[in-house]
């Protein structure tokens, strides 16, 4: 069938975005969705829903200081949101500003550097390119030094002391991402060893999120869109612990859309991964065949978003929509700080 963007619209309460996390990580709620069945269980809970042999994979990727604030050579203000950082030098961003600046013009950012913005960039164009003025300069040092954290921007409060822990997941390894796996954020170090007393394995890949994962849909059907690229990369030792599940007979659990996304685009047609870095612009959409990835632990996501696609794909268009109606009225707390499911894939 044709689907179109508004078929993947949903009424969400404004209450119901959460604006700040549970108090403590495992404190969630979970909702274990399994074809038209939702059942209404707790995080901390987890382990009783898995087994020995099962694999966890999750994305290690850690966020950067990617915000920041400053203003034009004509004095005007802007903001500016990394959304990949190139090389020491170069970055890619969004800027907020009254006009988009022209190529060659110059920006204070942090009242602390200078950069040039050199062109846009972005498979549309949608980005810009930026050059730090200063060569001698570091991208990454700058962001950790300069830049702000960057909150979704449906979390109305800026960053507070409590965000630079929460908003990380106590495996973060990789520094280079400018949004969070926020299905990770429920996973805290007594829960990931009750997971591995039990048998449960653990394997760790790295997809750096981008301020992409944002960006509404222009488009009125979802075969149009075109989805913004990512890097990721899969070490040897995850691909082996794939491949060792899988002939065991044990489950390949993705924790978050991400780990699934990346799986997906290195997976191959028995279920094994491809070794190495690699970009992905994956868009997955009900009716796409998954080959690596068995069950995924998500947050709620967005009305009309691609993430509410890739679910829809992965557990049932149906069974989506009758989930989220369901957690709407028994009020779960939706998008990065909110409650989680854990979906079971349908063939």
């Amino acid at each position: 069938m044709s689907l179109t963007v508004d078929d993947f619209d949903f009424h969400l309460p404004p209450e119901l975005i959460a604006q700040h996390p549970a108090a403590k990580r495992t404190g969630s709620r979970l909702l274990h969705v399994c074809g038209q069945q939702a059942f209404d269980r707790q995080f901390e809970n987890l382990p009783a829903l898995l087994k020995a042999g099962d694999l966890l994979v999750f994305n290690d990727a850690r966020v950067i200081k990617a915000r920041f604030f400053g203003c034009k050579e004509t004095g005007g203000l802007v903001e500016v949101m990394l959304e990949r950082i190139v090389d020491a030098t170069h970055a890619i961003c969004q800027i907020r500003a009254s006009k988009a600046p022209k190529p060659g013009s110059r920006m204070i950012l942090g009242d602390a550097f200078e950069v040039c913005m050199t062109g846009r960039a972005g498979t549309d164009g949608d980005f810009f390119a930026l050059e730090l003025v200063d060569a001698s300069g570091d991208f990454w040092e700058l962001a950790e030094q300069y830049g702000k954290l960057p909150l979704p921007p449906y979390i109305e409060h800026p960053a507070e002391g409590a965000d630079e822990t929460r908003y990380q997941t106590v495996y973060a390894r990789e520094p280079g991402a400018v949004a969070a796996p926020t299905a990770g954020l429920h996973f805290d170090e007594a829960m990931l060893e009750r997971l591995r007393a039990q048998g449960v394995n653990t394997a760790f890949l790295t997809l750096h999120v981008g301020a992409g994962t944002y960006r509404p849909m222009r488009v009125e059907k979802i075969a149009d869109h075109r989805m913004h690229s990512e890097r990721f990369e899969i070490p040897q030792a995850t691909a082996e612990a794939i491949a060792a599940t899988r002939a065991a007979g044990g489950r390949v659990i993705a924790v978050g859309t991400t780990s699934l996304r990346a799986l997906e685009s290195a997976g191959n047609d028995d279920g094994t991964v491809r070794v190495g870095g690699a970009e992905t612009s994956i868009f997955i959409t009900p009716g796409y065949r998954f080959k690596v990835v068995d069950r995924l632990i998500t947050n709620f996501h967005l009305p009309k978003s691609t993430l509410l696609m890739l679910v829809s794909a992965f557990a049932g268009y149906d069974a989506i929509r009758t989930a989220y109606a369901h957690a709407v009225a028994e009020r779960y707390r939706f998008f990065s700080y909110g409650d989680a499911m854990l979906l079971e894939r349908v063939d």
